[in-house]
């Protein structure tokens, strides 16, 4: 099935210009197409189209994996009056009884904190069983990472100024993954243009798709 989703396009690179009006259309799991609205509109009549309000860009990759998914409980919002809302870590956690089932959970709800920041894929060696079936599970993508990087972990991948290159997956195009997400923010007008997303953060993301799917979405 083919869906045009239309926002302004940021596409990050030093030779990409933002794309007032653009669009990315989708085939399945794939992309079809990316371009001006009105030209993938013209050729595609009838195709069901998605607006979304601010600018559409690659999806983003963390590189905190096992740092968010197996060094931090994710509480159950029924846990909220004793274990509070956010990641528990070190101490918080250690006094937590995790046996598989409770670590499997964590990270599913983890997961969908991720997707709700632009997150697509995640870095890092995932050593427990229950988290790395509930991050496959989702479609979510593991990548191998060399080193633990610098600062605090964060959900927010742009945590700590990393250049896009670090933050973007690759760039949207024909016959690759529709892996994108949409942040609610004004068309940017600096230079590079996706430091004003830095500026914004990744917690004013409203939709993640990964592989065609709609895996988060605001309302």
């Amino acid at each position: 099935m083919l869906v045009i989703h239309r926002a302004d396009l940021l596409l990050p690179g030093a030779d990409r210009e933002p794309v007032p009006g653009g669009a990315v259309l989708v085939e399945g799991r794939t992309v079809a197409a990316v371009g001006p609205y009105e030209k993938l509109a013209a050729a595609n009549p009838g195709v069901r189209v998605r607006r979304w309000p601010g600018v559409l860009t690659p999806g983003l990759r963390n590189p905190y994996g096992p740092e968010l998914l197996e060094h931090a409980y994710h509480p159950d919002p029924r846990e909220a009056d004793e274990l509070g809302t956010e990641p528990l870590t070190g101490e918080a956690l250690a006094a937590l009884e995790m046996p598989d089932t409770r670590w499997g959970a964590s990270a599913r709800r983890g997961v969908q904190r991720l997707l709700a920041h632009g997150t697509v894929a995640v870095a890092g060696e995932l050593r427990r069983d229950a988290v790395r079936d509930a991050v496959t599970r989702t479609g979510l993508r593991i990548e191998h990472r060399y080193a633990p990087p610098p600062g605090a972990p964060s959900l927010d991948p742009f945590a700590g100024g990393r250049p896009a290159e670090e933050v973007f997956m690759p760039p949207l195009a024909e016959g690759g993954p529709a892996d994108f997400a949409v942040f609610e923010i004004p068309l940017p007008a600096e230079t590079p243009p996706y430091k004003t997303l830095t500026t914004y953060g990744a917690k004013t993301c409203t939709a993640t798709s990964l592989s065609g799917r709609l895996l988060h979405r605001r309302r």
